[in-house]
């Protein structure tokens, strides 16, 4: 995904200022509310078993006062963070409650919902009354007594339900409402026997549900009737409010909300099976296009959600078996339709339908020829037409709606026009933005998304129709999601520039940004005439000239560095419009021409010349010579598709859209790989790249959880090597608990390793599969045995060389049993989902899966990727530490210059590395040739090396080989034969010790040989690259042939993909390391990137190591984040959706102390020996009593937190505070590189940074950390001392969702110092589990003076116990002080010892002096900063 940016001042987040949120005085302070939760379930006195709720508090404290305002989302959320339904409306309720109990508990799980928070488990303690609020929600919902205000509320309670059927509780509450008996409402009883005569299935499923309800007793048949009338009368009153005159704001708002509704039970195959049938019956869609509020023009929203809604009514599978129907098939059940209408036209109309009984399909299936065709009839003809087509031709009377002629021929016309497949609207989409796509009504909706109403956007859900239709909801919202940040990075460039227009037509940049440069028109170069079949032209180049002479060199060098396949866009701006809006003279405006803007177009540079024409190869060399020019003349390519359409508007009158544009505008590569992803995930839509079959059925979220993973697949592999995996037997009997585990049959007792596993449990029997879309989620997974066992045997491992370098790497990691159990699943076939809590060794198990699999399959290729360069680097960095052949790993993409190895593993770098290994080894080779004395240039190249070991090499292994078989050889016959003697001159000596024993000297020959072999074999391998010629080439042809570990970030796979597909590239397994941080549809390119063989995917296991517990991937609109499910990734759906999941239980990162703090997220986590047993885990923290603690920070001066710019939230107490703790332990002598400082956001971060170069950059004593960054940033990093600034003072903001907690509190080892306001967080629900254990500890800092680093001094078990020297800091203030004396007297030390004058004495002054660092800004460069949505993006207060 295009990486998240700040964006400092935009519509979207003065819309959002303006909403008022909760802060801490409403939730602790005196109002109506706060006083009320203290007074009745806040208290601070015990709290007593069973909580009395009192009708008339309800009813008059809290409904009346929201209903009085409006039901005011603001008091909601008062209500919601007083902890009203935990505490107070669930204990309390009862069958006896009353309405507005059920009310209030509905009305604030929505809000819940709303905030992302946790909700359902509240109600899992008590199953029985939860059915009960269920089913009174239920009724209460058809209830048209009550404001459409609390039905709206109530629906969106059912939404809610209805997106969470992971919960068996509610998945058993919504299942019946959109079960088969439904049907019951079907216009006529042929009309459901035909449709239950398509399967036996529907047959069978029909009389079960007769008999459940014959059997039952009458309060069950009752419950049964209202559960199968529930959506068919709640859809009858949606078609009574759509048509009603005197509609008012809260009708459209109710039909959007209920629009949202239905297409979200069309979606999802298991509640549309029987759905899509009924809302057909009922012309939904005829009824909606044709209602007065349909057509009304302020209801562009209901319109829009209309097509969506229509896109999963038409949607081409079928609804009962689940299998998508190619555009062939979904055709020819088209032509079976019409088929049937012209039959029932010849036998009923056959006078007034001749011709259209008799006409082909493709003249009939267009909307004007059959209304043409079908004005031959009368009203009473269309309606026995309609009748005989099994056509519902009237509603009940309590509807209001009739359904006349016009209406009728809508429903016609709809149910038999041909329309588009998603397929074919993919297509069609275009992938590059003009203005009309950027500022489209429904993106711009977008903006201002606050959850209060929905959005026509499909949404990431935890079951999908088909492969196909994942796609294409993907298709959409990341099209969607990049256009908005193009749109946004535009904006900002314009308000920047400053548009002026002091005479009409003409338009001049005040302002500067380094993003954007004014030019003349481009110039359109070339115009290529379209293909055969094609109306766009084939090519359209243009080139613009840039003047970069007045801009600065860091500037300059980021326009220097535009490379062929980059976007840029082309934009006209008149900022005369600007002009003329200020001045009143327009009154309908849209927003792109309040920023000037007029048009926007996207070009791709196809090559960069300098002003004589000169084509530049490697910018960075030539612009930095001597004879560089400001000039730099850019040739582009622009899309076909749109200026086919300006060319044909220009042809009208219209003016060219090229003549005006004046600017050209750059976005930063990490944000700018849009199109080629876009281009991945369409080119995927439109083709039919199957999953491998064993997979197919997860991924859509159907079928057996388990059905995917090993014991459950027939290719279960029953003996693997596992090499090195276990130390001793002492381990591998003790990583294997509950399994038998037997010495195989060569050998009687233990036995050292390398161990060979083999299963003797009977293998699974194969039962044929039933096409079966139903879960079966709560059902155990049957056992293969009662007692898994295994066989184990070894092996003596080959000879691999006299030298020390050909002694293989191996592993030395004492892998727990929940590890072993990870790299069994993993090396063996299938999928493998493991969840790897901070600390828990996720990459060692991800690393030995890898080694297993490259040991055991050497004909098989692994796809490693990651989310991010740095996870791929730590992946890399230690696989290479193991016995992997370096010539087998590939790097793709950038990033492999940070890897702390000796090799070069990117693709190029790989091409060289060849060649190097082939310089290498020809000298061996030549060494070889003359210690045989072989004359010649044997060593000239891979070709002649290749020759020598034909000629010289193999015969004379041949011999000795002879004379070693030969049955009267004694031991130095042998090695006298040995024929190499003089090569291994330099290897350790004695190369055959004395006293050895025949099988002693065969061994050590065959190791030499091995060596021997080893140089010919990878000659063998360099050999292509002697005959290839191009890079490009080579580069391929490693991609292709030789490597077998090849490595991309997730982002790179999707640039990459149909570039990789199209070489033939093919790989058998996958291993995704952050799996929870990369989005569903990034997670999903990597299982497609090779071509089907024989229509199935090569592909033989999957595994995903991730932590859904941690943050997810980074969306910056809420808008996506939120209501599109965007943030889904794919491995945290598996694990909603009851996939087995490996869950590592060990961490071996911080103190046990430390990690209790998340240890509440992780019920089984426990610690490895090492971090109770080693000294640093057990020594104090010098300088300081405790090992963490949280440290309250009061206003400083009067200030909390402030907010200089729209989610650039700051607070200088804080960043004080942070900085005086960081210089007090540089004092003490803590490495600068062992302490990180974090933040919860960019503004802090930005502060902190500004206090530290003001404090302590330009000071030796002191320094910088190793890093100072955001929370979200720091994800998978970790090191021993973190300071963490929580900022907010008024509210507790997005810390308040538990993954970032988590991320926040594991980051340290040894020490962790929080920063943070005391009230905000300690009342946060959510947050309560590790702020009871961090505020048993005192909330003022508590140092221990008179150390050093490092402290003997052991940390205290008991947090009471006092000890020397210890201090309590009062604020800020006195920290700074302490600091400041301790500095002072440092620095005269340090002037004794090395006769320093005291200069550098007089630049120190405490915290307290009037100098303090005053707030940071969000300058330019910090602005165009990359940041997660922590950063300043409008993430938290959603």
């Amino acid at each position: 995904m295009p990486t998240a940016k700040r964006l400092k001042s935009d519509a979207k987040s003065k819309a959002r200022n303006a909403e008022p949120r909760p802060t801490i005085a409403d939730l602790e302070g005196e109002s109506e509310f706060a006083q009320l939760a203290r007074q009745h379930w806040l208290k601070t006195t015990q709290r007593a078993k069973r909580v009395k709720v009192k009708n008339e508090v309800l009813k008059r404290d809290i409904w009346d006062v929201l209903e009085k305002n409006g039901f005011p989302y603001k008091s909601l959320l008062v209500l919601e963070g007083l902890q009203t339904l935990e505490s107070y409306l669930w204990p309390g309720y009862s069958e006896d409650s009353s309405n507005f109990h059920v009310l209030l508990i509905a009305l604030i799980t929505t809000v819940k919902a709303r905030e992302r928070l946790e909700t359902w488990s509240i109600f899992e303690d008590r199953p029985a009354e939860f059915s009960g609020l269920f089913t009174r929600v239920l009724s209460m919902s058809l209830d048209q007594t009550l404001s459409l205000t609390i039905r709206t509320h109530l629906l969106c309670f059912i939404i809610y339900a209805f997106q969470s059927l992971d919960w068996a509780s509610v998945r058993k509450e919504c299942a019946p409402l959109v079960s088969i008996g439904i049907w019951h409402n079907l216009s006529t009883e042929s009309k459901r026997e035909s449709k239950l005569g398509q399967s036996p299935q529907l047959r069978k499923a029909w009389k079960a549900a007769g008999k459940r309800y014959e059997s039952a007793d009458d309060t069950t048949k009752a419950r049964l009737r209202f559960e199968r009338a529930w959506l068919y009368t709640l859809t009858l009153d949606f078609l009574r409010l759509l048509y009603n005159e005197k509609r008012k704001e809260e009708h459209v708002l109710y039909c959007e909300r209920f629009v949202e509704f239905i297409s979200d039970l069309l979606s999802q195959l298991p509640t549309r099976r029987y759905v899509n049938t009924l809302l057909q019956d009922l012309h939904i869609l005829p009824a909606l296009r044709l209602s007065p509020m349909f057509n009304d023009e302020e209801n562009g929203l209901l319109r829009d959600q209309c097509s969506l809604l229509s896109h999963y009514v038409y949607f081409t599978i079928d609804d009962q078996t689940g299998v998508q129907y190619s555009c062939t098939e979904a055709y020819d059940r088209h032509c079976a339709e019409l088929a049937r209408l012209q039959r029932v036209a010849l036998r009923h109309f056959k006078e007034k339908l001749t011709v259209l009984a008799l006409s082909n399909y493709g003249s009939i299936d267009k909307r004007n020829e059959l209304e043409n065709l079908l004005e031959a009839l009368t009203d009473e003809e269309i309606k026995r037409l309609a009748t005989l087509l099994e056509l519902r031709i009237e509603y009940p009377e309590s509807v209001h709606v009739s359904i006349g002629r016009s209406f009728l021929m809508e429903v016609l016309l709809s149910t038999y026009e041909k329309r588009k497949t998603f397929q074919e609207v993919a297509q069609e989409i275009s992938i590059l933005p003009t203005e009309d796509s950027l500022f489209d009504q429904g993106l711009l909706r977008t903006d201002n998304y606050d959850g209060s109403k929905p959005l026509a956007l499909p949404k990431l859900k935890l079951q999908y129709l088909s492969v196909g239709d994942f796609l294409w909801r993907a298709l959409i919202l990341y099209r969607c999601e990049s256009f908005y940040g193009i749109r946004k990075d535009i904006g900002d460039v314009l308000r920047r520039l400053k548009p002026e227009s002091r005479r009409p037509g003409e338009t001049t940049f005040g302002g500067f940004s380094k993003m954007a440069l004014p030019i003349p028109r481009p110039s359109i170069l070339e115009v290529v005439p379209a293909l055969v079949g094609d109306d766009k032209p084939s090519v359209v180049n243009a080139e613009v000239s840039l003047d970069v002479r007045r801009l600065a060199d860091h500037v300059r060098r980021e326009w220097d560095s535009l490379r062929p396949d980059d976007v840029v866009f082309l934009v006209a701006v008149d900022a005369s419009m600007s002009k003329a809006i200020s001045n009143g003279s327009a009154h309908m405006i849209s927003e792109a021409e309040k920023l000037g803007l007029v048009s926007v177009r996207t070009a791709e540079i196809s090559q960069v010349m300098d002003d004589k024409g000169k084509s530049i190869r490697d910018p960075t060399a030539y612009f930095n010579g001597h004879n560089r020019s400001p000039t730099r003349r850019i040739h582009l390519r622009l899309d076909r598709k749109t200026y086919k359409e300006d060319m044909d508007r220009v042809s009208k009158g219209k003016p060219d859209v090229y003549e005006r544009i004046n600017l050209i505008v750059r976005r930063s590569g990490r944000e700018n790989n849009f199109k080629p992803v876009l281009e991945s995930i369409r080119s995927l839509c439109l083709s039919e790249v199957p999953l491998p079959s064993w997979l197919h059925e997860n991924f859509l979220g159907y079928g057996d959880p388990a059905g995917a993973t090993y014991k459950h697949l027939p290719n279960r592999i029953g003996k693997l090597d596992f090499r090195d995996t276990f130390l001793s037997w002492q381990h591998l009997v003790e990583s294997l608990p509950g399994k038998a585990i037997e010495p195989g049959d060569d050998v009687t007792a233990s036995f050292g390793p390398p161990y060979v596993l083999e299963s003797v449990d009977k293998p699974p029997e194969e039962k044929p599969i039933k096409p079966s879309k139903k879960r079966r989620r709560d059902a155990e997974p049957p056992l293969i045995a009662e007692i898994e066992a295994y066989k184990v045997s070894t092996y003596k491992p080959p000879n691999t060389g006299p030298y020390p370098v050909d002694a293989p790497k191996l592993n030395n990691v004492r892998f727990t049993p929940a590890q072993i159990d990870a790299i069994i699943s993993g090396t063996q076939p299938g999928l493998t989902v493991i969840v790897g809590p901070p600390g828990t060794g996720k990459t060692d198990v991800a690393t030995q899966i890898i080694n297993n699999i490259y040991h055991n399959f050497p004909e098989q290729r692994t796809l490693l990727i990651a989310h991010s360069n740095q996870a791929l680097n730590q992946l890399f960095a230690k696989i290479v530490a193991l016995d992997i052949d370096e010539r087998h790993l590939l790097r793709l993409g950038h990033g492999e210059e940070d890897l702390d190895t000796d090799g070069s593993f990117s693709k190029h770098g790989r091409v060289e590395s060849f060649l190097e290994i082939r310089d290498r080894y020809l000298q061996e080779v030549n060494r070889l040739a003359t210690s045989m004395g072989a004359p010649g240039a044997h060593g000239n190249s891979a070709e002649t090396a290749g020759y020598f070991n034909s000629v010289y090499i193999q015969p004379a292994w041949s011999k000795f080989t002879e004379v070693a078989k030969a049955d009267g050889s004694s031991v130095n016959d042998i090695i006298e034969a040995f024929p190499f003697h003089n090569y291994f001159s330099d290897a350790p000596q004695p190369l055959f010790p004395p006293e050895s024993d025949r099988e002693t000297v065969l061994d050590i020959a065959n190791g030499c040989y091995h060596h021997v072999s080893k140089i010919f074999s990878e000659l063998e391998d360099v050999l292509p690259f002697e005959i290839l010629r191009r890079d490009r080439d080579k580069a391929n042809y490693l991609l292709t042939n030789e490597a077998r570990i090849i490595a991309m970030t997730s982002t790179h796979a999707a640039m990459r993909r149909t570039e990789i597909a199209s070489l033939g590239f093919h790989y058998d397994n996958v291993v995704m390391e952050e799996a929870a941080q990369i989005t569903e549809v990034e997670s999903f390119i990597p299982l497609a990137m090779q071509k089907p063989e024989d229509g199935q995917m090569a592909l033989q296991r999957v595994v995903l190591c991730g932590d859904h517990y941690q943050n997810s991937p980074v969306i910056q609109s809420l808008a996506f984040r939120h209501y599109a499910n965007l943030e889904q990734s794919l491995f945290s759906r598996f694990v909603r959706l009851g996939i087995p999941v490996i869950t590592l239980d060990q961490q071996g990162r911080a103190r046990p102390s430390i990690a209790a703090l998340y240890r509440w997220r992780y019920p089984n986590l426990g610690n490895l020996p090492h971090v109770e047993t080693l000294k640093e885990f057990q020594t104090a923290n010098a300088g300081f009593k405790y090992d963490y603690q949280f440290i309250n920070v009061p206003d400083y001066k009067g200030r909390g937190e402030v907010e200089p710019t729209p989610h650039f939230i700051q607070n200088v107490g804080e960043a004080e505070y942070a900085v005086a703790i960081y210089q007090y332990m540089r004092l003490l002598g803590y490495p600068a590189t062992k302490i990180s400082i974090l933040a919860t956001y960019a503004g802090q971060r930005a502060l902190i940074k500004d206090v530290l170069s003001h404090r302590c950059a330009k000071n030796a004593i002191f320094g910088l950390p190793k890093i100072v960054t955001t929370v979200d940033k720091y994800q998978g990093e970790q090191n021993d001392y973190i300071i963490l600034s929580l900022t907010r003072t008024s509210r507790v903001g997005y810390l308040r969702d538990i993954r970032r907690l988590t991320v926040a509190l594991s980051r340290a080892r040894l020490g962790l110092y929080i920063l943070g306001r005391k009230e905000v967080f300690e009342a946060c629900y959510e947050l309560r589990p590790a702020f009871e254990l961090l505020l048993q500890r005192p909330d003022k800092l508590t140092l221990a003076t008179g150390e050093m680093w490092p402290s003997e001094r052991i940390q205290a078990e008991e947090d009471g116990t006092a000890v020397p020297g210890e201090v309590v800091m009062e604020g800020v203030e006195h920290l700074g002080q302490f600091v400041f004396e301790m500095t002072t007297t440092k620095i005269k030390q340090l002037g004794a010892e090395h006769g320093l004058s005291e200069t550098a004495e007089q630049t120190l002054k405490p915290i307290t002096e009037e100098d303090e660092v005053g707030y940071a800004s969000a300058s330019d460069e910090e602005a165009d900063e990359d940041v997660a949505p922590s950063d300043g993006v409008a993430a938290e207060e959603s």
